[in-house]
């Protein structure tokens, strides 16, 4: 690179960064478009509208029915907020909290009343309703004449597409009413028999009316008629001091993590810093660009970006000091660095993608949200440290940063014999790895519950209360809580206010009568509260069990598919194998966590292990590419040679290991100690996970790996 066209990539690069900050800082406009205030925050952290439904004409509907409604009502509010939480409360009620959002009218506007569905002909007589409509989507197919035209395409159960055969069959050329609430919303004409349960609704003037025919036919298809209750506009359940103290803890950590690098790495740590702060801005520019509602589980993700950039730069830099002490100039050292670093950098984060992607596509709730954070924080962490990184480092050079002293040259060290210890590391990691159980079941046996699960989990009560005054969330953190916590003796408490009023909903485990009785009279004692307008109704979980299915069912998916990847990628399905393994200790290590230090278990628990899960895989995969790398074009070693091969491997990369569980250690302990009581909560078991992810990285899954390789040998060697 010629130095001209070095000063232009540093001034570019210093222009993109400095209109991002700005973008980040201020925004543009007068409502400051782009800016880190407008970012859609979820309920926990900004709060939204809570909508309660009642059901039509039945005060005691199956659990059956309630549970189905639940689950559809929030996959089609997760077309508003991947963070959107639906729940019954009581015996006949359903409440749904969509965050980010300042209106009630306008959501009740848009979500429509979830009423009663039927298909109908001409003389009113119903063909098959709601509850037989297995799914109704928008979509777009070909015409006779090969034009793209607008549809809605259905599909029945068996029942429904039985009675619909039947219908169409005797009704060619006539009208099939669809009636929702008593209004026809669409008359589609039948152009023929369909017998095999799938038809398509043509006619439509737009995509937008097809998507607004389609949303009708889903939440008319629910098991149960609603009407509205009641709506609020509620505020963050974290309050303000947990998104402060969050950021604070960001910066701070942030800042850590720059100067380590530069201290270590000296004119590439600097480099690294630079791109380090263009990840961040990026990804902040992006949440608005994008619209992703960012929720304390989403902030995990973003975290594990950050981890995941410092890790590749380290990567880099490692190379890049490996190639001058063998004696290359640094010119050369930056070129094969980061070619040599390319390989583990992007199977590492392509990797953690392919878990992302499938999370987003299969799973629900939190579970997607995070996914989306996490897939957008490992595009821009690459993009950071393999096309930032690479050319300031290469302009550098060209403006006459070309001196060894600028870049460090590493100590020679003797091959450590991680193999050695092998049976020492798993019998820790088996006894680590069976407390969680053990623990799980001493407090089952012992008449408790095996983890701590949280309000999200178990459900609970729900205490409407309306104060004399108007408490802020903090306030009501420091006065009200604690009492609530004498009666309920769980520090468990959840509390929202409901804004324009001085009415706050309490949420806690579930609570007899004698406690709802005994919590009013120390309410209406403490704060002069009437205790007639204090409400109590029980609540179920906001994760269903269909939701931990579909989450558990997404882990496993994503799993599979990143054991074929590494299989593929490596060409030895042991090495996919040994990753998979180290991830599931990974796993249960935090899960002992959880059992052993009564950490509340809820929707920061899946947040926690999914984050876990991206950054364990990540881990083993670097020290797998270096014994790729080592083993050669040779297929053929003997044990002895595979042995040396292994600790040499895992030698050379634990200055990586090392510095990266370092540097994300850093990030999430300024999270611990600055956090809320929430934030620490959700830091803590974090910490705990890059212990065990750094542990495992380092004497579990390449003493795994050389244990099956030697075990289990492949028939052509």
């Amino acid at each position: 690179m010629k130095k001209n066209k070095a000063i232009g990539v540093v001034v570019a690069i210093a222009l993109f960064l400095g209109l991002l900050t700005y973008t980040t800082a201020v925004g543009f406009g007068p409502t400051g478009t782009g800016a880190a205030k407008n970012i859609t925050l979820g309920l926990d952290l900004s709060g939204g509208v809570s909508i309660t439904y009642e059901v039509v004409g039945d005060e005691n509907p199956s659990a059956e029915d309630m549970k189905d409604t639940i689950y559809k009502l929030q996959q089609r509010v997760d077309g508003y907020s991947t963070e959107a939480q639906v729940y019954q409360e009581g015996t006949n009620r359903i409440n749904i909290e969509i965050p980010g959002v300042s209106d009630a009218n306008t959501i009740l506007e848009e979500l429509g009343k979830p009423g009663s569905l039927q298909f109908q002909l001409e003389d009113g007589t119903v063909v098959v309703d709601g509850s037989q409509v297995a799914s109704a989507e928008a979509g777009v197919q070909q015409d006779n004449l090969k034009n793209n035209e607008n549809v809605v395409k259905l599909e029945f159960d068996s029942a429904g597409a039985a009675a619909f055969a039947t219908a169409t069959s005797e009704n060619i050329g006539k009208s099939i009413y669809i009636v929702y609430d008593g209004d026809v919303i669409s008359a589609p004409t039948v152009q023929s028999a369909i017998t095999d349960g799938s038809a398509v609704i043509t006619g439509m003037a737009d995509a937008q009316e097809a998507e607004n025919l389609a949303s009708s036919i889903r939440i008319g298809s629910l098991s149960l008629e609603l009407q509205e209750l009641r709506s609020n506009v509620v505020g963050a359940q974290l309050g303000e001091a947990a998104i402060s103290t969050s950021l604070k803890a960001g910066a701070i950590g942030l800042a850590l993590v720059c100067i380590f690098m530069m201290v270590v790495y000296l004119l590439p740590g600097v480099v690294a810093a630079i791109s380090l702060l263009l990840y961040t801005v990026l990804t902040l520019v992006t949440l608005n660009a994008f619209d992703i509602t960012l929720t304390l589980p989403g902030i995990a993700g973003i975290i594990l970006g950050i981890g995941m950039a410092v890790d590749a730069n380290v990567i880099i830099y490692a190379r890049i000091r490996e190639e001058i002490a063998a004696g290359k100039s640094v010119k050369s050292a930056i070129d094969i660095g980061f070619k040599k670093a390319l390989s583990a950098i992007l199977d590492g984060n392509i990797t953690t993608l392919i878990a992302a992607i499938v999370l987003g596509i299969m799973g629900t709730g939190s579970v997607k949200g995070f996914a989306y954070t996490l897939a957008m924080s490992i595009i821009l962490s690459m993009f950071s440290a393999l096309v930032i990184s690479r050319c300031l480092a290469k302009a550098f050079f060209a403006l006459g940063f070309q001196d060894v002293k600028y870049y460090g040259c590493p100590k020679k060290h003797d091959t450590i014999d991680f193999l050695k210890h092998k049976k020492v590391f798993f019998a820790i990691a088996i006894v680590c790895m069976i407390s969680g159980p053990v623990t799980m079941l001493i407090h089952s046996q012992g008449g408790g519950k095996a983890l701590n699960y949280s309000l999200e989990f178990m459900g609970g009560t729900s205490t409407n209360v309306t104060f004399n005054e108007d408490y802020s969330i903090e306030e009501i953190d420091e006065k009200v809580k604690p009492v609530v916590q004498e009666v309920t003796g769980d520090a468990n408490i959840q509390a929202t206010k409901v804004s324009g009023s001085n009415q706050v909903i309490i949420k806690t485990r579930e609570l007899s009568l004698d406690e709802r009785t005994e919590l009013s009279q120390k309410l209406n004692k403490k704060f002069g509260v009437d205790e007639s307008t204090i409400t109590a109704e029980s609540i179920s979980s906001t994760v269903s069990n269909e939701m931990r299915q579909d989450a558990i069912v997404a882990v496993i998916i994503a799993a599979i598919c990143m054991l074929i990847y590494i299989w593929l990628r490596f060409k030895d399905i042991r090495f996919g194998a040994s990753a998979v393994l180290a991830l599931l200790h990974d796993v249960l290590i935090v899960l002992a966590f959880y059992a052993i230090a009564r950490i509340s278990v809820g929707n920061t628990f899946i947040a926690c292990m999914l984050t876990i899960i991206g950054y364990s895989i990540n881990a083993s995969i670097v020290i797998f590419d270096r014994i790729r790398e080592n083993l050669g074009n040779s297929k053929k070693h003997s044990d002895e040679a595979l042995k040396e091969i292994v600790n040499r491997s895992i030698t050379q990369t634990l200055t990586r290991s090392i510095y990266t569980s370092l540097t994300t250690f850093i990030t999430i302990a300024a999270l611990f100690i600055l956090g809320v009581p929430s934030i620490r909560e959700f830091a803590a078991p974090l910490m705990v996970g890059i212990v065990a992810g750094a542990f495992s990285s380092v004497c579990i899954s390449g003493p795994l790996w050389y244990t099956l390789k030697t075990k289990f040998k492949s028939k052509n060697k």
